[in-house]
C-alpha cells in the first residue's frame, strides 16, 4: 500500500473514532453513547453494574404491575419538572434524583416505556440537558419488550447511591420563545420547525387531541413549521425506523439537517421523540421547545398560521 494510501486510511480511521464521519445506515447512530439499545442488549446487560434502566411511563400503575428487572421508576410530571413554576426540574433536584437511582459519571442510562418510549425519550432530553455522558433508549420501549414475552418483575431495586452530579446545564438544545422561537416565526432567521402534533393541531381544526388537558386558546401552529407527526418515527412494533428511512422522512418535508432545527408539540413531550431522531439518531443541530403550543398559542401578539379559520369560545 503507498503512503498516500496508509495516510487516507488513518485519517479515514480517526475520524471514524471521534464521530466526524456518518455512519452507514445499518450502523450506530451519530454517537453511540446517545443512541438505541437492542432488548436483546439490554437483556444481557440487566445485571451489569454499570447499566442503570429507568422507566419513564404514562400509565398510572404500569411500572407497578410489572417492570424490567432492576428498572428504578421516574415519572415525569415530578421527576422532570419543576412542580411549582412552568420549567424543567433544577439542576440541584435532578442530581439528587439520579444519585438515588444509583446513577453514576460513568453509568450507562438506559431509559424506556410506554406509549413508543414517547417520556421516556423526553427523560432522555432532561439527562441530555444536565450533561449525563450516556443515556440511550430502549428500541421499541415496553410495548415491544412485553410482545416480545421478555420477564418482567414486580421487585423494586434498591442500589447505592450514585456519584453523578450536574456539573453543567446545556441550554444548546432546550428553545426558548423570546430567543429562539419568534425569530424564526417573523422570518428573522433562518432555521426549520417541526410540528409532530396530529394533523387536525397543526391546521388549527382542534385545540388539542382528545383527552389532553394542557390547552392553549389559540388553535394553529407557528408560521413556517412543517408537519411530522412523531408516531412517523417508528415501526409498528415501536422500534425506531432505519436512519436511511428517517432521513427520508425528514428530507422530504424538507429537513435536510442543513440549518438549525426546532421541534414542539404542546408541552415538548411528545416533541422530545422528534428531537431524539434528529439529533442523536440522525446528528442535526436540534432544538426541543418544551414551551411548545401551550405557551406560544397563549402568548399575546405572536404571529399564528390556522388554515382551518378554528376561533376560541365558538362551538
Amino acid at each position: 500500500m503507498s503512503s498516500a494510501r496508509k495516510l487516507v486510511g488513518a485519517i479515514i480511521a480517526l475520524s471514524m473514532s471521534f464521530g466526524f464521519l456518518m455512519p452507514t445506515a445499518n450502523a450506530a447512530p451519530k454517537n453511540q453513547a446517545r443512541s438505541v439499545v437492542s432488548a436483546d442488549w439490554l437483556e444481557q446487560n440487566l445485571d451489569n453494574p454499570k447499566v442503570r434502566i429507568i422507566e419513564v411511563s404514562t400509565e398510572p400503575g404500569v411500572y407497578e404491575r410489572g417492570h424490567i428487572k432492576n428498572a428504578v421508576k421516574f415519572v415525569w410530571h415530578t421527576d422532570f419538572v419543576d412542580t411549582v413554576k412552568r420549567d424543567i426540574v433544577s439542576a440541584k433536584n435532578f442530581t439528587r434524583l439520579v444519585q438515588r437511582a444509583g446513577i453514576s459519571d460513568d453509568s450507562t442510562v438506559v431509559l424506556y416505556g410506554d406509549k413508543n418510549n414517547w417520556f421516556a425519550a423526553w427523560g432522555a432530553w432532561i439527562f441530555n440537558i444536565f450533561g449525563h455522558k450516556d443515556v440511550r433508549l430502549l428500541d421499541g420501549g415496553r410495548v415491544k419488550w412485553e410482545k416480545d414475552g421478555r420477564a418482567m418483575t414486580t421487585s423494586v431495586p434498591s442500589f447505592r447511591a450514585g456519584n453523578f452530579v450536574t456539573k453543567r446545564v446545556d441550554t444548546s438544545i432546550r428553545a426558548t420563545l423570546i430567543r429562539d422561537v419568534l425569530p424564526v416565526a417573523k422570518k428573522r432567521v433562518a432555521a426549520s420547525l417541526v410540528d409532530i402534533r396530529s394533523p387536525d393541531e397543526f391546521s388549527g381544526k382542534i385545540f388539542a387531541a382528545p383527552g389532553f388537558q394542557e390547552l392553549a386558546i389559540r388553535a394553529g401552529h407557528i408560521p413556517g413549521a412543517v408537519n411530522v407527526p412523531w408516531g412517523m418515527n417508528v415501526n409498528s412494533d415501536g422500534t425506531f425506523k432505519s436512519v436511511s428511512e428517517l432521513r427520508k422522512l425528514y428530507a422530504d418535508r424538507g429537513i435536510d439537517g442543513s440549518k438549525p432545527i426546532i421541534t414542539y408539540c404542546r408541552i415538548g413531550e411528545r416533541s422530545s421523540l422528534t428531537w431524539f431522531v434528529l439529533s442523536e439518531i440522525l446528528g442535526y443541530n436540534v432544538k426541543n421547545y418544551d414551551g411548545s403550543w401551550t405557551e406560544y398559542g397563549n402568548t399575546v401578539g405572536v404571529p399564528i398560521s390556522n388554515p382551518a379559520g378554528t376561533i376560541w369560545g365558538n362551538s
